[in-house]
């Protein structure tokens, strides 16, 4: 995540035409954070990802795999779980405790998307890391993948200096084309931002739900 990009979003916002409780319609915050929290912890959050990887390897197994097969995968909130330092902070965000988190190399995997990432590597398709993370913070990355359990993949992509003010979109898309122009036929993109996944050279779009931020 870049500092200047993240914009945080409680869940308030995004379930904002279903609350309740007075004229303004707007919940109480420490309500909704309870809600966010309950809808994580309680297992639906698991079921809900479960059914999004269910879908997706119906529509993978339907394909023709082509030369050189590829899925590119976000890593926060998508791979690795960022909730436990999103709780530690009461739902909130600062770029530096963001940072020590990740230097830490700490965050577990998501499961059902661990698991979908056995089932592609099982069928021999190349697994390529595409993140907004730092190049400074692409080494603690990369040993958090492994220790989490993505040890096989062919590369890991983090954001260069140069790539800091340029929308995740734009970001993501740029080197989606270079991947597919070095040979890489992408044949699924798995995010759990809509920038993740939206454009060009994507393959089939897997979105993971994500009800604690929403990334610009």
């Amino acid at each position: 995540m870049s500092k200047s990009k993240f914009k945080l979003y409680l869940f308030i916002v995004l379930f904002s035409s279903l609350l309740i409780g007075c004229s303004s319609g707007i919940e109480n915050l420490t309500v909704a954070k309870k809600k966010v929290q309950n809808y994580y912890e309680s297992g639906m959050y698991n079921t809900d990802v479960k059914k999004v990887i269910q879908n997706a390897e119906k529509k993978i197994e339907k394909l023709k795999l082509p030369s050189n097969p590829t899925v590119v995968f976000d890593v926060d909130a998508t791979v690795l779980s960022g909730y436990e330092y999103a709780k530690e902070l009461g739902f909130g965000y600062s770029w530096n405790s963001w940072n020590k988190w990740v230097m830490q190399s700490k965050a577990g995997a998501i499961k059902p998307v661990e698991k979908f990432y056995e089932y592609l590597v099982g069928r021999h398709i190349k697994i390529v890391f595409l993140t907004g993370r730092t190049k400074e913070q692409c080494s603690a990355t990369r040993l958090n993948l492994v220790k989490a359990g993505y040890k096989k993949f062919d590369t890991l992509i983090c954001r260069n200096i140069n790539e800091l003010k340029i929308s995740t979109f734009k970001f993501k898309q740029n080197h989606r084309k270079l991947l597919t122009e070095k040979g890489f036929n992408i044949i699924a993109c798995v995010g759990d931002q809509e920038t993740d996944i939206e454009g060009k050279y994507t393959g089939i779009k897997i979105k993971i739900p994500n009800y604690l931020y929403i990334l610009n």
